[in-house]
């Protein structure tokens, strides 16, 4: 909560799940009701602090607060463009790595992103390929023959996509504005759109050797759309809500999110993380 810094890792469980008979009647009566139902609009994210270049270390925790993985994130800023980079290096070889280009000229708005999920942590592998200007997105993964299979789809990409810079858009939130909506591809396995809404619940109380502060912490809501997002909650394939933590002041960041990194995962925390240094002391002894 892209983040997924996993914004991109904001996966959406897949819809080819068996159906009851009674499920199948359900969604053909549910067909010309949606059909009348208004579609939830994304809002364009304006740029109220620009991203600048930085280097942050991060953690992955499993939810018996076990770190599985370390990771990095790296922006360099050249003009209106930002590159950002995030990798996680996983205990058991995994690796969860996301590289994302977007510009930021009034307005947030995606160029590309490239999103990698390989190794034992992942039981779906995935690699996605998503270029805006030719509205391209290629899945590769591997097939029953043990061969690389490489699937293209053409969609209409809306200028509001932000895999991959979620956590950029939250930065950018004023807290008592109304929920924000943006789009974002996710593969379930075919490539497909879905909007995610941000919205502000309040703040939280965390510590910093001891001293008491407090974070805004934002829920987000994937929205599967049409008959899927109806029937999902139904048959309780539903994605769960990804929570995010920023920290404010003069200059607001990312801090925290806790959310799966793939679709039915388990719940996972990703935070800022700080280097530990040697005991010299004790070295010198």
């Amino acid at each position: 909560m892209q983040n997924p810094f996993c914004s991109g890792r904001l996966l959406v469980w897949p819809m080819n799940i068996p159906f009851v008979k009674r499920l199948q009647i359900c969604s053909l009566i549910l067909l010309p009701v949606l059909a009348l139902q208004p579609i939830a609009q994304a809002d364009p994210v304006p740029v109220r602090a620009v991203e600048g270049t930085i280097h942050g270390l991060l953690e992955l925790r499993s939810e018996d607060g076990q770190v599985v993985a370390v990771g990095d994130v790296f922006r360099v800023l050249r003009g209106n463009r930002v590159t950002s980079r995030t990798l996680f290096h996983f205990k058991d070889g995994s690796i969860d790595d996301e590289t994302t280009v977007f510009s930021q000229l009034h307005t947030f708005q995606l160029i590309s992103d490239h999103h990698i999920q390989k190794g034992p942590f992942f039981p779906h592998p995935m690699d996605m390929l998503i270029e805006v200007h030719s509205g391209q997105v290629t899945v590769r993964s591997t097939g029953k023959d043990g061969k690389e299979e490489v699937k293209t789809d053409h969609l209409d990409l809306p200028r509001d996509l932000m895999n991959g810079i979620v956590p950029v858009v939250v930065e950018n939130m004023h807290p008592n504005a109304p929920a924000t909506t943006v789009s974002m591809v996710v593969a379930t396995p075919k490539p497909r759109l879905v909007k995610l809404v941000i919205s502000s619940v309040g703040e939280d109380k965390y510590l910093v050797a001891g001293s008491s502060r407090k974070a805004m912490h934002y829920d987000i809501k994937i929205n599967l759309g049409g008959v899927a997002g109806v029937v999902a909650p139904i048959i309780g394939k539903a994605p769960p809500d990804i929570q995010v933590w920023t920290i404010g002041g003069e200059a607001t960041t990312f801090a925290r999110e806790q959310g799966p990194l793939y679709p039915e995962g388990p719940m996972m925390t990703i935070q800022l993380a700080s280097p530990t240094w040697p005991d010299t002391a004790k070295q010198s002894q």
